[in-house]
């Protein structure tokens, strides 16, 4: 009873690790959404040249283990260029250039589904590219990718655990020294994924009614 007392007192520690994830999840999707957008357009409406550039930030991203990149940024590639964040902002960093790779795909698909009849009739009424884009497809692209942005939460939400490699007092991290201080294992994991779990469903949810709303009668989906 003294060391599950002793466990108890180490939940609002744990707990505050939410506060940790919450940061390292929004700013991930919130930088991701940011490179998403304009990585999108440019596999859409770019040019051959402009796709091959974009091919290489896909590959390496979307190609090589999140711990990897997160030892990389870390350790090798802004060390070596002067900068030195800590592992909080090198967290987001990377989780944001990944998302990025990832969400542009949603994006991608999103744009490609809004039929292009509406950009040619855009054009065709004086509207710029930009102006069509902006106006026109972008405002239909972002309602029909709300599901994909859904799963991307999900999927960054389970990301951000490997950030404890860096030392970030996200949940994970904290139930590992909570384990440590208790001598319990069961438990602090058993929370931790308790956390993980409210927190998948509050997001997911708060997504999915949102794109119960916003919906387009009749696109792809509905």
């Amino acid at each position: 009873m003294t060391s599950y007392s002793f466990f108890l007192s180490y939940i609002p520690f744990i707990a505050e690790g939410a506060l940790w994830t919450i940061c390292l999840v929004g700013g991930g999707i919130g930088l991701g959404f940011i490179i998403g957008i304009p990585v999108a357009l440019g596999q859409v409406y770019g040019g051959r040249t402009l796709r091959y550039v974009i091919e290489p930030y896909l590959w390496f991203f979307r190609g090589v283990p999140l711990l990897v990149q997160l030892f990389l940024f870390y350790w090798g590639l802004l060390p070596s260029i002067g900068f030195k964040l800590d592992p909080l902002e090198t967290s987001i960093l990377v989780l944001g250039l990944r998302s990025g790779a990832y969400q542009s795909q949603i994006f991608r698909s999103a744009m490609e589904s809004v039929e292009k009849g509406q950009f040619l009739a855009a054009m065709s009424i004086g509207m710029s590219r930009g102006q069509a884009m902006l106006y026109i497809i972008l405002p239909q692209a972002l309602r029909i990718s709300i599901p994909g942005w859904a799963n991307e939460y999900a999927i960054m939400l389970k990301d951000s655990a490997i950030c404890f490699s860096l030392g970030v007092m996200e949940i994970l991290t904290r139930a590992r020294y909570t384990a440590i201080a208790t001598g319990m294992a069961l438990l602090p994991y058993l929370f931790a994924g308790i956390f993980f779990i409210l927190l998948t469903n509050l997001g997911t949810g708060i997504l999915n009614t949102a794109y119960k709303r916003l919906r387009i009668p009749g696109s792809i989906g509905v």
